[in-house]
């Protein structure tokens, strides 16, 4: 290994002559290169090999590299490149292939050396880690994209890249991505033949040897890449990214017609097609007035028709397709539609209405998603349809009575109309939602009661919310009740329900905190009844939580009852009971608390 090691230092030595004769390196920093390379190669060259040890000697390298690029720009010397840039770059490729066979998994070992040959314009050594990590792992495919986007941006290499998306695709037949990104190689293939073609011409050169395709330049391949994956894929959204794509083209009209009309034939029943379709409208035009004409009236004027255009659709598509998801769609169409800002007075009007209309009949339906109905009151209250609102949500809650989400909606709007339901309203949520799913009513149940009822009703309330939540729900429960606690009865009610629910587990740590910071704002605070919450506290936390300990330590150096004596007590617990990694972190704030940095 030596005398390896030794050979390897030996080989450096005219690249390292080289530095010093052209005052890239001083002789200092040579020996110093020197010293730093042979205790590098020490460590790749040992039995036990580690990856950290040769990503070490990888970035040193690196490093020196660019130290070389800044001191040649800064002394304006450009020669004898070959003699030492080259050699360090291949000693990289060198490493980097050793780290790479060794630990072949590794792909983010694969990707850094990559980057490093992009960085650095190693062409033909990329292409080769690129042919050994596909090679590795074809299962990826992300990795062949990649391949495939440099051969055809970076090596301008149409064909490479196409024979690489080729054998992508017999490896993943069915992966959108691929048949995504070939799609779009091809393309961009035809329009760079089209601008060159467009450059000849103008320039009126003969094209000699040079011939373009008629069918290429319209995106004949495109078109094959498109057919085959309709044939492995099928889903209208993925027609519809294909369809993106070609519309970033502008020689694409066929393809994006041909696109289309398979859309419209195969996928008739799926709402994703009718929300394209009828969002289409939007971009066509309706009035040809010339855009610098036009007045504040036209454009509102132009803004409805496409709108209506595409509610006609929408119209067309809920009548053939009346599903909650077609429904949804048209819903939020509208929506999106009446939250943009417009000065037209009668165009928000007719917003209003259509998006009205929209929730009114999907509604009735019972087609109207749930996830709209939160947005539909919004819109009734802001239009002061108190009563209107009040009855879409008791509807709601009927449809969806498993849904905490909508009693919640209901309960909240009940409170913010101050009437007079909220009661009865919340004991037919407990009944209709199950417990596991009931503690966001527990609390919004807790707070109303808190403001309208007497203190031993809300104590019997969350006392009962303890029983009916799911013990883990329950702990927040608990959190709240002590707060509630010392608000309305002060530090000897906290105290009382502290002490009838200590032992009465789960706990969360917050709940005790709270208790001891309660019985620190109190004029006697007692260090017996402080050390009493920290030792229940650490008796549920302790093994977790190093910040626990620390905060216990210092208690009992800065009360003024605390005994600082019992300090080295409390850390040989800590260190008894904590496990792993909360060791060494209690360890290094421990040392931060002693020197004052704590």
């Amino acid at each position: 290994m030596a005398e390896r090691t030794e050979q390897r230092i030996e080989d450096r030595i005219p690249e390292l002559e080289e530095l010093g004769r052209v005052g890239l390196l001083t002789s200092k920093e040579i020996r110093a290169v020197i010293k730093k390379t042979l205790a590098l190669e020490y460590k790749i060259q040992r039995r036990a090999l580690q990856k950290e040890n040769f990503i070490s000697y990888i970035q040193y390298e690196i490093n020196l590299l660019e130290l070389i690029k800044k001191r040649r720009a800064r002394t304006g010397y450009s020669f004898k490149k070959d003699e030492i840039e080259y050699s360090i770059l291949q000693r990289i490729h060198g490493v980097f292939k050793r780290a790479t066979a060794k630990w072949s998994d590794d792909l983010q070992l694969w990707l850094s050396h990559v980057a490093f040959c992009k960085k650095w314009n190693r062409k033909i050594q990329l292409s080769k880690v690129f042919s050994a990590m596909l090679a590795l792992h074809p299962n990826k495919p992300a990795l062949w994209i990649m391949a495939a986007k440099w051969e055809m941006e970076d090596r301008l290499s149409t064909e490479s890249a196409r024979q690489l998306f080729l054998r992508a695709l017999r490896f993943h037949p069915e992966c959108p991505k691929l048949y995504q990104e070939y799609f779009r190689m091809e393309l961009m293939n035809a329009e760079k033949q089209r601008k060159e073609k467009k450059e000849f011409e103008q320039a009126k050169m003969d094209l000699g040897e040079f011939s373009y395709s008629e069918e290429i330049l319209n995106g004949a391949m495109a078109r094959i890449v498109y057919r085959n994956a309709v044939q492995k894929i099928k889903g209208a959204e993925f027609l519809l990214s294909l369809l993106s794509i070609a519309k970033l083209f502008d020689f694409t009209q066929d393809l994006k017609k041909e696109i289309l009309e398979n859309l419209q034939a195969e996928y008739a029943n799926d709402p994703l097609m009718w929300d394209y379709i009828a969002r289409q409208e939007l971009e066509k035009d309706s009035l040809p007035t010339p855009s610098e004409h036009r007045s504040k009236q036209s454009k509102a004027l132009e803004a409805a028709l496409k709108e209506e255009r595409c509610c006609m659709v929408f119209e067309e598509a809920v009548a053939s397709l009346p599903t909650e998801d077609m429904w949804e769609r048209y819903a939020a169409f509208c929506l999106d539609r009446f939250n943009r800002k417009t000065n037209s007075e009668e165009l928000k009007q007719k917003r209003l209405e259509r998006i009205s209309s929209v929730f009114s009949r999907a509604h009735e339906l019972q087609l109207l998603p749930a996830s709209l109905y939160q947005q539909w009151l919004h819109l009734l209250l802001g239009l002061n349809l108190r009563e209107k609102a009040e009855e879409v949500a008791a509807a709601a809650t009927r449809r969806f009575s498993h849904l905490v989400e909508m009693w919640e909606m209901r309960l909240k709007l009940l409170l913010q109309l101050n009437t007079d339901g909220v009661g009865p309203c919340f004991q037919e949520a407990f009944r209709a939602v199950k417990a596991k799913d009931s503690l966001p009513l527990w609390i919004l149940c807790t707070e109303w009661s808190e403001s309208v009822n007497s203190t031993p009703e809300t104590e019997a309330l969350y006392q009962r919310s303890l029983l009916a939540t799911l013990p883990a729900d329950s702990v927040t429960m608990k959190e709240k009740y002590i707060e509630w606690a010392y608000r309305a009865g002060g530090y000897k009610k906290a105290k009382k329900v502290f002490t009838s629910l200590h032992e009465s587990r789960p706990f969360s740590l917050e709940f005790f905190k709270k208790m001891i910071q309660i019985e620190k704002e109190q004029e006697s605070c007692k260090m017996s009844n402080i050390r009493e919450y920290y030792e229940r506290a650490l008796r549920e936390f302790g093994a977790t939580d190093p910040d626990l300990w620390l905060d216990y330590i210092r208690e009992e150096l800065t009360h003024s009852q605390g005994k600082p004596e019992n300090c080295g007590s409390i850390h040989w617990r800590a260190m008894k009971m904590l496990q792993g990694e909360q060791v060494e972190t209690f360890i290094s704030k421990y040392t931060l608390l002693q020197t004052g940095h704590l």
